[in-house]
Formats: C-alpha cells, sequence, structure tokens
C-alpha cells in the first residue's frame, strides 16, 4: 500500500506540472510548492513554533479561532500557517497573524523530513481534513504533538472500511483528536482509537467573533428599513432563479439583498437580468441607494459576513451544486436560514433543521411555501422562534477554541 502511496504523489506532482501551462490550478500549486524553502529559509522560526494546517479556505475559517488565540495567549510562538489548495493559499498568504504561510510540499517522506527540520514545529495542528502518511509518520517518529481539530468522520471513509487497515495505522499518529461530534468519536472507538474529545466545531467561535465585530453598512441598513428583505449569500444560478422568481412576484415592501458567489461581470450582469424589478448595484452606488430599488447586488467580496444583519431571512447558495456554503454566518444573527438539498453532508444544516432553524427546499414551490410560513400575515411568531432557535444553537456549540488550547499548551 505504500508504494501506492508514494506511486500516487508522484504522479499527482507530475501531472500538475504538465498540465501547468494549461491550468491556473496547477500551475499555482506548482509555483507555490517550488517557493517552499526560499520562503522558510528567510523567515525568523527561531524558538517555539506552532504548524497550523489547512486544506483550503473553509478550513482556514475553521483553523483561524486558533491561530488567534495563540497568537494573542502565547504570543512568545511563532506560527506556521500551511495550505494544500491555491483557493486557501492565494486568498490568505498575507495574512498577519502568523509569522510564515506556505503550501505544503508533496508528502514525501524526504520531503516531511526536510519541512520538520526546517520549521521544527513544537505542536501541529491539523484542521478537519487532510491525512498525510509521511508527515504523519515523521511527526510522531520525532515525538511532536499532532492534534487534529474540527475533525468529523463519516462511516462510508476508507478508515472504517474492512480494506483500510493501511489508513487506519496512519490516524494512530495522531496525538488527540478533537472531533464534532459523538458520531465521530463513536467512529473512531470503532477502530479501537480512544484518544479523542467531543469538542465541537471551531467555526462556531469564528462565526460569533464575526458578528460581533460586524461593520456597520449604513447604505444597506437605509435599504433595508422597514422591508421584508432577504440576504442570499454565495448565490449561483439555480438559487438566483428562485429569488428572482420570488421577488419578481411579491408586493414592494419585499427586498432582497444577494451576494453572487462569482462577482465578475458577465455574471452580476446575467444575474441583475432576472429582476422585473429596480436593481441596483453597490460598486455603482455614489449616494443612497434609489427609494424604488428592490434588489442589491453585493458585486464586491468582503461584505456577506456584516450584511446578515440587515435581513430576516437568509438564503445559503449551493444547495443545487456540489454543497451549500457558509450557514452559520448567518444563523449567528439569529435569523432561519433556507438550502438546496445537497446540504446532508454539512452538519451544522442538519443540526440547524433539527432545531427548527433551517429549511432545505427542492425548487420554486418549495421557496414559496417556506417563505409563506414567515412572510405570511400573522407568521411573525413563526419567524422569531425559529430566529431564536438559529441564535441558541449557535451559541451552544461555541467554545471548541477555549477548549482546545487549555488542554494543548
Amino acid at each position: 500500500m505504500l508504494y501506492l502511496y508514494n506511486t500516487g504523489i508522484i504522479l499527482f506532482g507530475l501531472v500538475a506540472r504538465l498540465v501547468a501551462p494549461f491550468n491556473t490550478r496547477a500551475a499555482l500549486i506548482t509555483k507555490g510548492r517550488a517557493r517552499v524553502w526560499d520562503q522558510l529559509a528567510g523567515s525568523d522560526l527561531r524558538g517555539q513554533v506552532v504548524w497550523v494546517h489547512c486544506a483550503s479556505l473553509g478550513e482556514f475559517e475553521q483553523g483561524r479561532p486558533l491561530i488567534e488565540a495563540i497568537k494573542r495567549e502565547h504570543p512568545n510562538y511563532k506560527i506556521v500557517l500551511t495550505f494544500f489548495s491555491p483557493s486557501g493559499y492565494e486568498v490568505r498568504k498575507n495574512y498577519d497573524q502568523v509569522d510564515v504561510v506556505v503550501y505544503l510540499p508533496a508528502d514525501t517522506r524526504k520531503n516531511a523530513q526536510r519541512f520538520i527540520r526546517a520549521v521544527h514545529p513544537d505542536k501541529v495542528y491539523f484542521v478537519k481534513y487532510e491525512y498525510w502518511f509521511h508527515y504523519f509518520s515523521q511527526l510522531k517518529r520525532a515525538n511532536i504533538p499532532l492534534y487534529s481539530v474540527s475533525s468529523i468522520f463519516r462511516k462510508e471513509q476508507i478508515f472504517f472500511r474492512w480494506n483500510g487497515a493501511w489508513f487506519r495505522n496512519m490516524l494512530k499518529c495522531v496525538t488527540r483528536f478533537y472531533v464534532q461530534d459523538e458520531q465521530s468519536a463513536r467512529l473512531l472507538t470503532s477502530i479501537d482509537i480512544d484518544n479523542h474529545v467531543v469538542a465541537g466545531d471551531t467555526r462556531f467561535d469564528r462565526v460569533a467573533a464575526i458578528a460581533a465585530k460586524a461593520v456597520e453598512v449604513p447604505v444597506i441598513a437605509d435599504f433595508a428599513q422597514g422591508a421584508q428583505v432577504i440576504v442570499a449569500g454565495s448565490s449561483w444560478p439555480e438559487d438566483e432563479a428562485i429569488l428572482a422568481d420570488f421577488i419578481n412576484n411579491s408586493p414592494a415592501q419585499v427586498r432582497c439583498i444577494v451576494a453572487p458567489h462569482e462577482v465578475h461581470e458577465s455574471h452580476v450582469t446575467q444575474l441583475a437580468g432576472r429582476f422585473k424589478v429596480p436593481v441596483c448595484r453597490y460598486s455603482k452606488l455614489s449616494g443612497p441607494i434609489p427609494a424604488d430599488a428592490r434588489v442589491l447586488v453585493i458585486d464586491t467580496i468582503g461584505l456577506l459576513s456584516s450584511i446578515y444583519r440587515y435581513g430576516s431571512v437568509a438564503y445559503i447558495g449551493g444547495g443545487f451544486g456540489k454543497g451549500i456554503h457558509n450557514t452559520l454566518e448567518a444563523a449567528t444573527y439569529g435569523m432561519p436560514v433556507i438550502f438546496g438539498p445537497n446540504h446532508t453532508k454539512f452538519k451544522e444544516a442538519v443540526d440547524l433543521i433539527q432545531h427548527g432553524a433551517g429549511f432545505p427546499i427542492s425548487d420554486k414551490a418549495g421557496f414559496m411555501k417556506v417563505m409563506e410560513m414567515f412572510w405570511s400575515p400573522n407568521a411573525e411568531t413563526a419567524l422569531k422562534a425559529s430566529g431564536a432557535a438559529a441564535l441558541s444553537y449557535v451559541q451552544s456549540m461555541c467554545g471548541a477554541t477555549s477548549r482546545i488550547l487549555k488542554e494543548t499548551f
């Protein structure tokens, strides 16, 4: 199995180099990995070091509360942040809460040994996913504590199959698992791994902190004043078709704020064209939003987490594609959350449904039915109850960061 694993790692790197001239992602990974050793050599990593690894941007958002807590409570530690994916590295390569950000070199024994020598970490945290044989085994050999944080397991994973013995051995290199839920703990116990703690998901600490520090946007506050507002975050065309149909057939007091997943010009133009009511683009504003505007398109990045507060209902995009985006950024403001059918792999979405704060839909009719429940006459009680359930759920799940920090330092 090790031979096959090593062959796969080598082939991935070879293919990435071959397709790099034609594929942006492959080019970024190839060039990024080539710079790692120079980046580390040029960094001051003397003293105590913590290494945090995140596969991509989503995992970074889970690791961020831990990173910032370490920075705040243990400022004597240097922090090295690694990414596998360009979608994480390219967005956060200038993150100022760590001492160096690099791509994780390919998982070969030589690279793992060299990387550990260069970084000489005192503690290592891998966030949620990614299990690399050589890095894990070399950390164990060097007797360096390795913690898996906000990790979550499903019975379909290779670790729990009849032919997963080699992969299970990889998990035995981890010092302690801080898992999100009881099911993950039971799965680990079923393969004789008992060094786990149900600590929850550090993302809850992150979204709570975002809400507490949310930036006021007066022009959007004015747009939402006195209206029934739905805020749609990270929407895709399938989501936008549903929203447009709803708004086009709703009374004047119903308004919509849409922050599409893609903000390039062609998509924003297509999105605006779906609506038969007045539409305003945030980037084009030079003063107050026109009084007759019914739809505000947020065609810039970085605002979404602050604007959920201006709605009473949230719609989270992606559920008609590969999977929904972040539901917690909306739920933390105490509002019901609606999303498409591809949500079952997202624990927080399933939890929100169970708590009466999440509402899955499969088509326009389903969306209309949910909205009627919240915005029909005399529906205020249902809206308040669902919003309160969302906020209560988020607040009840906070605290993973402090527990992990307390137990690992």
